[in-house]
């Protein structure tokens, strides 16, 4: 286990060493002028951009609204000193928490909205900050702006000089981009990147998904008004001109073409857009084509900007990571088929309009037991299971789990109670590696490895090690084969330790050799004694695991018991070949 541990602390001592260089390139920085200023901007414009990587690059929600949380911050800066006489770092504090407060409530609206009409949402936000800006004079002093904005003092350290306030400017933005790269492979920022690459099977492996969406939001408004009150801070003069939805589009453009899903990717991009012009003037009239040139020869050859092309060689170089892990819990039980009904569904209806989809389904699930639930397309077998997950919100019955009600339950608290599932069409997470797939499932609230980031690393390698995928570990998911994402998707249920594993068709697209794999696996998972629903069209693999069958058609019940009795009974022939109900008897 040692071998093992991933400390989230280990780069503190590459840590100082940035700090110290930045604070060096600072003290050798001019004292004033354009140079100065040029090195402040991006500095502070940096800072505001890994905001969006979080928002953006790790939970996939679009916010044009970078430049009004920035404008928050040089605001809040601007007015508590110069109007207000307050200290420079509490009027930072009062700034940054506001934007913040402000930050959740935009998060809110991902609630129902989501991708352009979100992306309209932040667009208005930004407009109305710019109006209220402009118009407000007697408070914001309107399009004068405010001037003679002090710079603090630190600890006794004065901070009026350029040189020294740049280097506070600078080790904010190191501390910034760290605090960012650690995020991202936390809990939380596993969290974030499964709900950018697929909310639905976030949702059902325990992810709180509008949470999470919403903390997002609060993490970027909180480093946008950080920036922008650093900024208010290096120049001593603001104006509403200058936190514009045009801002907004600017930092975008940074952070998309230095990598917008790494902080490293967004120092890049805010330094190249803001230095890279100036680097180019002696071209003079032309430097601005080709910068513009240059601009969008990245964007269309990098698709993950520039730190993403070397992200990508980084990580083929990652090496396996060795060493004994603690089996799956699993694997020290056997499988033992009680009478103890683990999950009950009493007169289940789910319907669309005038389509009765679910018809008073009725089934009870016994523990240690695998129970198929078959019938024809179109039976209503996946809608059932998604009603079940809570993916859908039953018209009618009740379901009852581990003696629990949970109808009402969204789906990552059915979850987190011990509910997993897989999905017909794979849904794993492609911009994770395999590893981390089965690491989200780990950290499963109420898992019993959920609050150690060891032992969820050593659970999730014993999940991918018991479906034989250890070795792919550190390999995209999308570099994989169909039937290995299956594996990977089973996996990361596994690692969860769900007292019920709801299989939805997992032989759908798998051809007979991995089909039978598949049947060797749940051969093995019911011999271990865990409780297993399973939809599926492939009656040999079904024969081969199920304990008892439900069946399935038009939405209704037409058969339930052993597999003997029910794949003679007239009504499941009739429906699986077509004859008619009187032949069939």
């Amino acid at each position: 286990m040692q071998g093992l541990s991933i400390n989230p602390w280990r780069g503190v001592p590459q840590t100082a060493i940035a700090a110290i260089i930045v604070v060096g390139v600072a003290m050798l920085a001019p004292a004033q002028g354009y140079y100065l200023n040029i090195l402040m901007q991006a500095s502070t414009y940096a800072i505001a951009v890994v905001g969006l990587v979080v928002v953006l690059g790790y939970c996939g929600q679009i916010s044009i609204a970078q430049a009004a949380f920035f404008g928050i911050g040089a605001y809040g800066v601007a007015l508590g000193t110069v109007d207000y006489g307050m200290n420079f770092f509490v009027a930072m504090l009062i700034a940054v928490v506001f934007a913040g407060v402000c930050g959740l409530i935009l998060g809110l609206g991902s609630l129902r909205l989501g991708g352009h009409y979100l992306a309209m949402i932040s667009i208005s936000f930004q407009q109305i900050l710019t109006l209220v800006l402009t118009n407000w004079i007697p408070f914001t002093h309107g399009p004068d702006g405010v001037r003679n904005i002090p710079r603090p003092r630190f600890f006794g350290i004065s901070l009026e000089g350029g040189n020294a306030f740049l280097a506070l400017c600078l080790v904010v933005m190191v501390l910034v981009a760290l605090f960012a790269w650690r995020l991202k492979a936390t809990k939380l920022g596993r969290a974030m990147q499964a709900v950018r690459d697929n909310d639905l099977a976030a949702a059902t492996s325990g992810i709180d998904v509008f949470g999470t969406k919403v903390i997002a939001f609060g993490i970027s408004a909180v480093l946008g008004a950080i920036g922008g009150g650093l900024f208010a801070g290096g120049f001593g003069y603001i104006s509403p001109d200058q936190f514009s939805f045009a801002e907004s589009i600017v930092l975008l453009t940074m952070a998309l073409l230095g990598g917008v899903q790494s902080p490293f990717g967004a120092l890049i991009g805010t330094m190249l857009l803001v230095i890279l012009p100036e680097t180019l003037r002696f071209l003079k009239q032309v430097y601005l084509a080709v910068y513009g040139a240059a601009v969008i020869l990245i964007m269309v050859f990098l698709a993950d900007g520039l730190w993403g092309f070397v992200d990508e060689r980084l990580r083929k170089r990652a090496r396996p990571i060795a060493g004994a892990v603690p089996r799956l819990p699993l694997l020290d039980q056997t499988g033992t088929d009680s009478d103890d009904k683990i999950l009950v569904v009493d007169k289940l209806a789910k319907h669309f309009g005038g389509l009765k989809a679910v018809d008073e389904v009725s089934l009870a699930v016994r523990r240690g037991s695998v129970h198929a639930l078959i019938g024809p397309n179109g039976s209503g077998k996946t809608t059932f299971i998604n009603v079940v997950t809570g993916l859908y919100v039953a018209t009618g019955g009740t379901i009852s789990f581990a003696g629990r009600d949970i109808t009402k339950l969204s789906p990552h608290e059915r979850n987190r109670g011990g509910l997993a599932r897989t999905f017909q069409n794979i849904r794993v997470f492609r911009g994770l590696t395999v590893l981390e797939n089965v690491m989200i499932g780990a950290e499963r609230q109420g898992n019993d490895v959920a609050d150690s980031p060891d032992r969820v690393l050593a659970r999730a390698l014993a999940a991918l090690e018991f479906v034989d995928m250890r070795g792919d570990a550190h390999r995209m998911i999308g570099e994989l084969s169909y039937g290995h994402q299956r594996y990977v998707e089973i996996a990361r249920a596994l690692a969860g330790s769900p007292d019920v594993l709801l299989l939805d068709e997992p032989a759908a697209g798998l051809n007979m050799t991995e089909k039978v794999a598949l049947g060797e696996l749940l051969k093995r998972l019911k011999g271990h004694g865990l409780t297993i629903l399973i939809v599926d069209h492939d009656m040999k693999l079904v024969e081969q695991v199920a304990d008892h069958i439900t069946v399935l058609n038009f939405g209704k019940r037409i058969a339930d018991g052993t597999p003997g009795m029910v794949l003679s009974h007239p009504d499941v022939i009739a429906a699986y070949l077509g004859e008619p109900r009187n032949e069939a008897a």
